[in-house]
């Protein structure tokens, strides 16, 4: 069953002599439970097109479609909504509140959404991250590892069906960055998610089910790797 579809999926930035094409009608599907990794050149296009599966971004024309529904077509409110509630988004920066600790960062989404936090499932995040005997510290007071850990915890506090990964381990060390990806396969498949994730590195695209190569904002080739 397809979780996002794209169809004719087009942006284009600035006019004239600056007009850039980000993307140019990229119309592809993800399978629920999948994970797929977007490979690409610096300017391909590949962070558009996360961003738009994601809703943070209008495309110039075209669709995305997550569980059948066009995002797109929804209200402001409920866009914002969609993007709380079904998505989680990890980036390269780790962007968490400095004056909040781990846990507190961690459960913020929940917080905003004043929704009644599931403490036991935040301690069983918490344990799987490996962060138990640190949650009550500052971001200034954990690793660069260690504050991914909690941006990857905050990404998947609301139970999200797609996560969205835009360079998990670009600024990680060979070791951190792999427990960093073995996190995320664990929890893709304990909860049943979707993981679409932007990867330069050829060892994480090897792990995924499925790689999408973007060129020129356009989708140049895919490889199916667990059929």
């Amino acid at each position: 069953m397809e979780i996002v579809r794209t169809v004719g999926l087009t942006k284009t930035y600035g006019k004239g002599e600056n007009k850039v094409d980000a993307l140019r009608g990229v119309g592809l599907g993800i399978r629920e439970g999948e994970f797929t990794a977007i490979v690409g050149p610096s300017g391909s296009g590949k962070s558009t097109l996360l961003h738009l599966m994601g809703g943070v971004d209008k495309p110039t024309s075209g669709k995305v479609f997550v569980d059948g529904e066009d995002v797109y077509s929804l209200s402001e409110t409920k866009l914002a909504i969609f993007r709380r509630r079904k998505v989680g988004f990890i980036f390269q920066s780790y962007n968490l509140i400095p004056v909040l600790t781990a846990e507190e960062n961690i459960v913020l989404p929940l917080l905003l959404d004043k929704r009644e936090i599931d403490h036991s499932y935040i301690n069983d995040l918490l344990k799987l991250l490996g962060l138990e005997n640190r949650k009550n510290h500052l971001p200034s007071e954990l690793s660069g590892g260690q504050q991914q850990r909690v941006s990857i915890g905050r990404a998947l506090a609301y139970k999200p069906a797609i996560i969205l990964a835009d360079e998990p381990t670009g600024n990680l060390d060979s070791k951190n960055g792999g427990e960093i990806i073995e996190l995320l396969k664990y929890s893709v498949k304990k909860y049943n998610q979707t993981l679409i994730m932007i990867t330069h590195d050829v060892n994480i695209a090897s792990q995924a089910d499925r790689v999408i190569h973007i060129a020129d904002g356009m989708i140049a080739s895919q490889e199916v790797l667990v059929p």
